[in-house]
């Protein structure tokens, strides 16, 4: 027989447990027993709670940290992730910003060089030159009266006339008025 067989068959069958002896104040016969009963215990308890339980209670042991604390600690690494990435980012959107902007304005300048390109075209044909040159620069051809038809503002006598129109009575600064009529 084994030696764990000769202390069952030496002791007889217990009905509590040896914690609950220790815990009365009554000594434990085998320490080592009560030990070895114990890790036992913690064991079964690892493989009933499975892997994962075994990993954080691991990863507890080893960071030697509550639960609170590791979550204060995630904590702080989630926040200096944000603050780390926040810069970057709202740098990529104010890019990204500028980048439409300046496409919307190349799309923009493509269209006038687009229209320049057309009217220049236009140009080149010697009809048009000509109409230009009537319609801006008031030409005309031998042979052809010119007619122009000018409205009396448009009279460069009727512009000095408005310019050398003399202030009256009414205007001026209510100063000048009262110095006029002291004055005389």
């Amino acid at each position: 027989m084994t030696q764990r067989a000769r202390e069952r068959g030496s002791r007889g069958r217990r009905t509590e447990s040896p914690r609950v002896r220790r815990t009365e104040g009554v000594p434990a016969r085998h320490p080592q027993r009560v030990r070895r009963d114990s890790r036992r215990e913690t064991i079964r308890a690892r493989l009933r709670r499975g892997l994962s339980a075994k990993q954080a209670a691991g990863a507890a042991r080893v960071l030697g940290m509550s639960t609170t604390r590791r979550a204060a600690v995630l904590a702080i690494v989630v926040c200096a992730l944000a603050f780390t990435l926040a810069v970057p980012l709202r740098t990529y959107l104010s890019q990204r910003a500028e980048i439409r902007v300046q496409e919307q304005r190349q799309s923009e300048l493509r269209a006038e060089v687009a229209q320049l390109e057309d009217r220049k075209a236009a140009l080149s044909d010697p009809a048009e030159v000509e109409a230009e040159a009537r319609r801006r620069l008031r030409y005309v051809m031998p042979g052809e009266t010119p007619y122009l038809i000018q409205l009396p503002e448009d009279t460069p006598q009727g512009q000095r006339q408005g310019a050398q129109r003399q202030p009256g009575p009414g205007d001026g600064a209510w100063y000048q008025q009262l110095w006029s009529s002291l004055g005389g």
